[in-house]
């Protein structure tokens, strides 16, 4: 599967599996297991995830889903933008690595912009580098400005922006794209095949057909 490289030069699968409601339901537990194991088998060995899913049931599904393979996957979960806080971010990282039964998150996201301040943010995501708990973090859902508050911040680090964008919301190529890629930043995309709902465009259809793949 082709790669993505970090900014520390980590290479990660173009490609990986998001939780969004995953957990929430008791009857498709086996089978939403066996989806993660399913997609790890072929390759989509980065896996993102929140505390804000599902109240924390999501993560404690990955945890199960992650037994005996945890080594093979890039780990990502987010912490609510109220956590985010000396202090609070320490004790919602812990939880979030309980939930998933781990040592340490390979990317740790605020998950939204919140009132907490950015320099405040930065402080506690570098102490849980320090502390092994986490190997980078990054941000969620933060568009042009915010991106520029939070190198001023002193938010050199910042190993991704993760954004709503697909082939209906593409308003991140404006400004926000070519902000990322002049400060060597990767974007991360969720909803990229909006949730299942990509539009019967026939534009859509004729080039996937001329690639041979299905729309999505």
């Amino acid at each position: 599967m082709r790669t993505v490289i970090c900014p520390d030069t980590t290479p990660v699968p173009a490609l990986g599996q998001g939780t969004w409601r995953m957990g929430e339901d008791a009857r498709l537990r086996t089978q939403e297991i066996a989806a993660l194991r399913s997609g790890i088998d072929l390759g989509m060995t980065l896996i993102d995830t929140a505390e804000m899913y599902g109240d924390g049931a999501t993560e404690l599904l990955l945890g199960e889903a992650l037994a005996g393979v945890r080594d093979q996957v890039f780990l990502v979960s987010k912490v609510y933008p109220q956590n985010a806080g000396r202090g609070p971010i320490e004790r919602a990282c812990e939880a979030s690595l309980q939930r998933l039964k781990t040592d340490h998150l390979d990317l740790y996201l605020l998950h939204w912009r919140g009132s907490v301040p950015l320099t405040e943010t930065i402080e506690g995501m570098e102490a849980l580098i320090r502390a092994g708990k986490i190997r980078r973090w990054g941000v969620s859902n933060f568009d042009h400005g915010d991106m520029e508050q939070l190198v001023r911040a002193g938010g050199d680090a910042c190993a991704t922006d993760q954004i709503l964008f697909n082939v209906t919301e593409r308003g991140a190529e404006f400004d926000l794209l070519p902000q990322l890629r002049q400060r060597k930043i990767p974007a991360m995309a969720y909803s990229p095949v909006g949730q299942g709902r990509l539009p019967a465009s026939p534009a859509l259809a004729a080039v996937a057909h001329r690639h041979e793949v299905t729309p999505y």
